[in-house]
C-alpha cells in the first residue's frame, strides 16, 4: 500500500512509498515496514527509531525529531498509528455496528448478555473482552482487555468478512488513555460503575474517571448507570443522546420489585412506556444492574421487549462470573472474578444474604497492580464473610507472603477467623477439606482465568480442575 493511502497529506517526498506493513514493535519490523515510534509506559519506540531504520523499515514516524533517514514528525503518533491501522485493514469499524462498555465492574457480563440479546434477534455478532475475543460461536483467545489498534483492526477485518453486523466490546481505562479506541464511533457506549481500580496506573481517580469519559464522545447514545456517584461529572458536558438506567426513580430505565434469590432476580422494568417482568438466572443485585443495563441497551437499539425479555431469560450464565462448579455435597462452590473492593463486597453480600451455614471466601490480590487496595479488600472480606483464607492471585514479579501482609492489615481489627495459606491450590483443597453443610465457599479473583502468574512464569491452574480434585479426596 502507498503511504499516501495511510497518512492525509503526508510530504510528496514519500506519498508513493510502497509499504509492505505496519508496525510500532521495533521486533516485528521488515522491509518495507512503517515504524510509528509511540511513548509507552515502561519503554518509549523512540528509543528505536535509528535501529528501525537499519532493519528495513522505509519510513520511521515520530513525535520529534530523530535525525534518522525517512523521518516524518507528527504531533500525536499513537492517534495517527489508529488511523493508519484502520486504513491498512479498509476501515472495517466503518461496516459495523459497535457496542462499547466502560466501567470497573460488569463489563464482561454485560457484552456477553448483549451478545445473547443481539443473536437471539438474528444478529451474528463480534465479542472482543476479558476473557476471550469471538465472531459468533468462534473463539479468538485474547491477551488484552482491548486489544492494541493493529490487532483491534485486524479482528474487525475478520469480524467484517464473517457476516458480522454488530460488534460487542469491553473498553477499558488504559485502553482509552493510549488510544486504542481513537477515530471510532460507537453506536451506543455503556458506563457500568466507578470503584477503586488500576490507580497503579491513572493513579487519581478522578484520572481514572476522565479515561473512561472519553468513551462517550465517540458514542450515538450514552448508557449510563445514574446510581453511580460518578454519574454526574460523566455525563456533563456530554454532546451525546443519554439514557439512564437505576434502581431509584430519577432515571430512564429502573428495576422495581426486586426479588433476590441465591441462583436469580426478578424485577419489573419500569419506563415511560414500558412495564415488563425480567428474570435472570444469576443471583445478588450487581445481576440486577447488569442485566437492566444489557436490557436497556438493546432496547435503545430498536429491538423489542418481548425479543429482550425472552433472551435473557434464557442466558444460564457467564464463566467466572458468579460461577457455580457442581459439587455433588452438601456445600456450595462459587467461582468469581471480584478482584476489587467494590466487586468482593458485592458477591460477599450476595450470598451472605442467602439461607446457608457459612460464608468461606478465599482471595488473594494480584502483583505489580494498585497496592492500596489490598487492606481495603482484607476489610471487606473480614467484615461479611464468616471466614477468611488469604491466598495468592497473580503475585508476577512480587513476594506473595508480602501481598498476603499488605491484606492482612485489613483484618486487624475483625474477630472473624483468618487462615494464611499462600500456595494457592493448597487454599483451595483447604477451603474444600473444611466444608460443612450449608457452606457456600466462593474463590474470588480468578474466575475465567486458567493460569497463574509467577515470578517464574505462567503456570496453569484452573480452579475448576482443583475443586474436583479436592471433593475426590474427601
Amino acid at each position: 500500500m502507498l503511504l499516501k493511502n495511510l497518512i492525509s497529506n503526508v510530504n510528496d517526498k514519500y506519498a508513493n512509498v510502497e509499504i509492505t506493513g505496519i508496525t510500532s514493535d521495533s521486533r516485528e519490523i521488515r522491509n518495507g515496514y512503517a515504524f510509528v515510534c509511540i511513548k509507552g509506559v515502561a519503554d518509549d519506540g523512540h528509543n528505536y527509531a535509528a535501529s528501525a531504520a537499519q532493519k528495513g523499515a522505509v519510513v520511521v514516524i515520530t513525535e520529534h525529531k530523530m535525525n534518522v533517514d525517512n523521518e516524518i514528525v507528527v504531533p500525536d503518533t499513537r492517534e495517527l498509528y489508529a488511523d493508519m491501522c484502520s486504513r491498512w485493514f479498509g476501515n472495517p469499524a466503518d461496516s459495523l455496528k459497535l457496542i462499547g462498555v466502560t466501567g470497573t465492574n460488569g463489563k464482561t457480563s454485560i457484552t456477553y448478555m448483549l451478545k445473547s440479546i443481539l443473536e437471539h434477534a438474528g444478529h451474528k455478532v463480534g465479542l472482543i473482552g476479558t476473557i476471550q475475543n469471538m465472531i459468533g460461536t468462534e473463539v479468538i483467545e485474547t491477551k488484552n482487555t482491548t486489544p492494541g489498534v493493529y490487532e483491534l483492526n485486524r479482528l474487525f477485518s475478520l469480524m467484517k468478512e464473517k457476516g458480522c453486523d454488530y460488534v460487542v466490546m469491553e473498553v477499558s481505562s488504559h485502553a482509552l488513555d493510549q488510544k486504542r479506541v481513537c477515530g471510532l464511533t460507537f453506536e451506543t457506549a455503556i458506563f457500568t460503575n466507578l470503584t477503586q481500580d488500576h490507580l497503579d496506573y491513572h493513579i487519581t481517580m478522578e484520572n481514572y474517571l476522565m479515561a473512561k469519559k472519553r468513551l462517550f464522545t465517540m458514542c450515538k447514545t450514552a448508557v449510563v448507570n445514574s446510581d453511580d456517584e460518578h454519574c454526574n461529572q460523566l455525563i456533563d458536558g456530554l454532546e451525546c443522546n443519554i439514557v439512564t438506567y437505576s434502581l431509584g426513580d430519577e432515571s430512564t430505565y429502573s428495576a422495581k420489585a426486586v426479588k433476590y434469590w441465591p441462583t436469580s432476580v426478578e424485577y419489573e422494568l419500569v419506563s415511560n412506556n414500558i412495564l415488563n417482568h425480567i428474570k435472570f438466572n444469576t443471583g445478588g443485585k450487581f445481576s440486577v444492574y447488569n442485566s437492566l443495563c444489557a436490557v436497556v441497551t438493546a432496547l435503545e437499539l430498536g429491538f423489542s421487549i418481548d425479543t429482550v425479555s425472552d433472551a435473557i431469560e434464557s442466558i444460564e450464565g457467564i464463566k467466572g462470573r458468579a460461577e457455580s462448579v457442581p459439587t455433588g455435597r452438601d456445600f456450595t462452590v462459587i467461582i468469581d472474578y471480584a478482584h476489587t473492593p467494590d466487586g468482593l463486597k458485592n458477591i460477599l453480600k450476595t450470598f451472605s444474604d442467602c439461607e446457608k451455614n457459612r460464608v468461606i471466601v478465599l482471595f488473594g490480590c494480584g502483583g505489580d497492580r494498585d497496592k492500596t487496595k489490598r487492606p481495603i479488600m482484607g476489610g471487606i472480606a473480614a467484615r461479611y464473610a464468616d471466614y477468611v483464607i488469604v491466598t495468592s492471585d497473580n503475585p508476577r514479579s512480587e513476594d506473595p507472603d508480602k501481598i498476603i501482609d499488605d491484606i492482612l492489615v485489613g483484618t486487624n481489627a475483625s474477630n472473624t477467623p483468618i487462615k494464611v495459606i499462600s500456595n494457592r491450590v493448597e487454599a483451595i483443597k483447604y477451603a474444600i477439606s473444611m466444608a460443612q453443610a450449608g457452606d457456600i465457599i466462593i474463590l474470588a479473583g480468578k474466575g475465567h482465568e486458567t493460569y497463574q502468574i509467577l515470578n517464574t512464569g505462567t503456570i496453569h491452574l484452573d480452579e475448576r480442575e482443583i475443586v474436583n480434585e479436592a471433593l475426590d479426596a474427601l
